[in-house]
């Protein structure tokens, strides 16, 4: 199922102009607080009519301000997921799962009670009353609440900012998995650049309520000019396949016919993974190191050096596991004569590469890296 939007309104001191298409999986909207990510969801929820636009999924039209067709939102098909659950709290798992289901259309297809909790792992909590229950799972209750409901399309609006790490590490893999396994498109916001990294099948990157770019998770996120949470937040998405677990812990990786070394993942051999490392996590060497301590040296091609006012540069290195990214100050580039064409190293510590930066590929949902619940 795609996803079609195109959406124009005009605030005081503010106007949203935004569109993109994107095809099923996890589109994110990403940016700084007040880009605009909430007010588009809102307007695709029918919670705002902006001046011009049209949102449709799957060609089914949600509206079309040139035609003047607008659904209301209560017959729109949207299943909605907040920051926190919003259960009832009265009634227990069971009876909120129910609740969603309640409004499911009658000739629409239903998604099957017991495959909707095999797939969120919520069997244990039917009897249990939100109050007992932790911010992770209810977070889950709420999701499988929406898909009772037999949604055409899933809106979550940042669902883990308020959750701490220890319940983001529990919940990501439920979204990896709704990612892979359910045919609904899924529009999530986020400012968070190792979430996208980890769910995105498509990022829209929004800075002051316009698209700056839009295309598949590895190419946005990896792209130099693309920062809209600034430099610190840049970093590369690469794909992987777990190799081997070793006894000391760690766990080898070939992307690329190169091999990449992480604390030791939750995950089989030949199983896909995905990847983040960060910018600021990645230094330079023009020859290939040696008698360091970090384990991952990838060799490859400079594409692009970005300065920008501060004494920082980003430089953009093409490697066999992929496009790879590094912040160091303007005086090494300068010091290492740094080019575009040239051969270089980035080199990354084992221990750099966080649990929340590990998740499971496209098509292996629901694997977890070290330190997830």
């Amino acid at each position: 199922m795609t996803l079609s939007v195109h959406v124009k309104h005009s605030f005081p001191a503010f106007t949203l102009d935004a569109s993109f298409e994107a095809p099923p999986g996890i589109t994110v909207l990403f940016g700084r607080s007040g880009s605009g990510k909430t007010t588009l969801v809102n307007a695709v929820a029918g919670l705002l009519r902006p001046e011009q636009g049209r949102v449709a999924v799957n060609g089914w039209e949600l509206f079309d301000t040139g035609a003047r067709r607008w659904l209301p939102p209560h017959k729109r098909r949207l299943g909605y997921i907040f920051q926190e659950g919003r259960l009832f709290p009265h009634l227990n798992v069971r009876q909120n799962l129910m609740y969603g289901r309640w409004f499911a259309p009658r000739d629409a297809p239903r998604a099957e009670f017991g495959r909707v909790v095999d797939l969120l792992g919520i069997g244990a909590l039917l009897d249990r009353r939100p109050g007992a229950l932790s911010g992770g799972e209810k977070q889950r209750v709420a999701i499988g609440r929406a898909l009772l409901a037999a949604p055409r399309l899933l809106l979550a609006d940042e669902p883990l900012a308020a959750l701490d790490e220890a319940r983001k590490a529990e919940i990501l893999p439920y979204f990896e998995r709704l990612r892979d396994e359910v045919a609904i498109p899924i529009l999530f916001v986020s400012h968070s650049a190792a979430e996208v990294a980890r769910l995105a099948t498509t990022v829209v990157a929004l800075e002051a309520g316009r698209v700056t770019r839009a295309g598949p998770a590895a190419e946005v996120l990896a792209d130099p000019a693309v920062t809209p949470l600034g430099a610190r937040a840049a970093g590369a998405v690469l794909e992987a396949v777990v190799l081997r677990h070793a006894e000391d812990g760690l766990t080898e990786l070939g992307a690329g016919g190169l091999t990449l070394v992480v604390p030791r993942l939750d995950a089989a051999p030949g199983t896909a993974m995905r990847l983040r490392i960060a910018a600021h996590d990645v230094i330079l060497s023009r020859e290939a190191p040696v008698g360091l301590s970090a384990l991952n040296i990838l060799p490859g091609t400079i594409q692009d050096i970005r300065s920008g006012d501060g004494p920082g540069a980003l430089v953009s290195l093409d490697t066999a596991a992929g496009r790879v990214l590094a912040r160091i100050t303007r005086r090494s580039a300068q010091a290492m004569g740094l080019e575009p064409g040239q051969v270089c190293h980035a080199v990354v510590k084992s221990v750099a590469v966080a649990p929340d930066d590990v998740g499971g590929g496209p098509g292996m949902s629901g694997l977890r890296g070290p330190g997830s619940a």
